[in-house]
Formats: C-alpha cells, sequence, structure tokens
C-alpha cells in the first residue's frame, strides 16, 4: 500500500495529468456537442444526419484516449527522463512491484477519466439535441460504459510502452502513429493485410466499443478480451526488461 500511495502521491501533485485530463475531457465532450449539433441541421439537398448512442462517443475514442495514453507513458518516462525512477528502484525492493503499482493506478485513474467523457459525451449531445438518444440496447450500453474499459487497458499498455522505451518522444509517437496510421496501412499489405488489421489490438477495442466497420471475428467481448491479452503480453515484456536492463 506504501508503493501504491507513493505512486499516487507523484501522480497528483504534478500538472500533466490534470492537463492532460482537461484536455481529452474538453475535445472530446466539445466533439460530441459538435456532432449533436450537426445532427440538427438539414443539409442543402435535404439530408439528414441520425445520431446514434455510439457516434456521441466518436471524440472520446479518436481524441481522448490518445491524450489519456500520452498522459500514462509520461507517468514513466518523465521519471526516466529526470531520474527519480533511481530513487524509486532503490526504494522500492522489487522493480516489478513499482511497475505494476504504476500500471494499475494509471489504469483505474484512466478508466474513471473515460466513463466520465463517456456520460458527459452523451449528456451534453441531449442536451444540445433537446432530448434523445436513450440507453436502451446493451449495444448502447457498451458504447457508453465500455469506454472506461479501453481507457483502462489503453492506459496499463501506454505504460508498459513507456517502460519499454523510456523516452517520452519515442513512446508518444508510437502510441499515437500506431492506432491512427500503423493500424490502417498493414491492410495494404499484399494478400494478408486484411487478416493482419482484423487483429490488431485498437481495431479490437474499437469493435467492441461497436466504432470501427470491420468483420466480428470474435463478438464485441472477444474483442476486448483479445485487446487485454495483447496489454498483458507487452505489460508482461515491459516487467521482464524492467528487471534486467540497468535503471
Amino acid at each position: 500500500m506504501s508503493v501504491l500511495a507513493a505512486e499516487r502521491i507523484k501522480l497528483l501533485t504534478t500538472r500533466s495529468p490534470w492537463w492532460c485530463t482537461a484536455i481529452a475531457l474538453v475535445l472530446s465532450v466539445g466533439l460530441a456537442s459538435l456532432i449533436a449539433y450537426g445532427s440538427n441541421q438539414t443539409g442543402p439537398e435535404g439530408q439528414t444526419f441520425e445520431l446514434t448512442v455510439s457516434g456521441t462517443q466518436a471524440g472520446g475514442v479518436l481524441l481522448g484516449l490518445s491524450v489519456i495514453m500520452i498522459m500514462a507513458t509520461l507517468a514513466v518516462t518523465t521519471e526516466y527522463r529526470f531520474g527519480v525512477i533511481r530513487t524509486t528502484f532503490q526504494a522500492t525492493p522489487g522493480r516489478s512491484t513499482v511497475l505494476l503499482t504504476k500500471a494499475l493506478l494509471l489504469g483505474v485513474v484512466a478508466a474513471v477519466i473515460g466513463e466520465v467523457i463517456a456520460f458527459g459525451s452523451l449528456l451534453v449531445a441531449r442536451l444540445v439535441r433537446g432530448g434523445g438518444l436513450p440507453l436502451a440496447t446493451s449495444a448502447d450500453w457498451r458504447a457508453t460504459a465500455g469506454l472506461g474499459l479501453v481507457y483502462g487497458l489503453a492506459a496499463v499498455l501506454a505504460v508498459a510502452v513507456g517502460a519499454l522505451l523510456r523516452q517520452s518522444a519515442g513512446a508518444v509517437a508510437l502510441l499515437l502513429l500506431f492506432p491512427l496510421a500503423v493500424e490502417n496501412l498493414v491492410q495494404l499489405i499484399p494478400r494478408i493485410g486484411d487478416d493482419l488489421h482484423t487483429w490488431m489490438p485498437f481495431v479490437n477495442a474499437n469493435r467492441f466499443l461497436d466504432q470501427a466497420p470491420v468483420g466480428d471475428t470474435l463478438g464485441p467481448w472477444g474483442s476486448l478480451g483479445y485487446f487485454a491479452v495483447v496489454v498483458a503480453v507487452v505489460l508482461g515484456l515491459a516487467l521482464v526488461v524492467v528487471n534486467r536492463r540497468d535503471a
């Protein structure tokens, strides 16, 4: 518990987590309000846009998730940058305990932020539209309440990537480019591209939230489980590397 208390103090007494949380909240909820406003408008040829519960969470998936992963990886790489990690490892018997505690703390914090963003986006969209958008189906609940689960797992993944790379620029670039570019470019590989794309981690996270129009190989909860397995594998690799190399 003392390790958890120490990590909690380090996280909450620095400015970057608060700024990242505020930015993620403003971007996600702001985009939800713009989408809801657009759904109330009629196009030049009379066309309309039907907004769904899942559609209100687009900002949380596209923008908020990226910001929260940056927050999680900075919680690790900043300690390496300023050499604080050496003091942390000297004060705590096991390096694995430190990394697992960081992952647990960042995962829980990110999950809470994800839930606030998800229900905040839905509430704002309802206010802009003047009502509607009920949580009527299990898919609606999964698209909304499930955002916290994806945020929590993504934060753990970001902590693991930060521990592996130890450099903020490299870790942030990888976490942003992989879901936004690499996973889509994989489809360009001849013959096996589409099959590889189906098994990309963030594709499966989006499939759980019903944000990506891809094949339903595992089902929503199976896709989340696959994403969790990928996160566990990367975290396990980070534990091995952190224990073997110098701080």
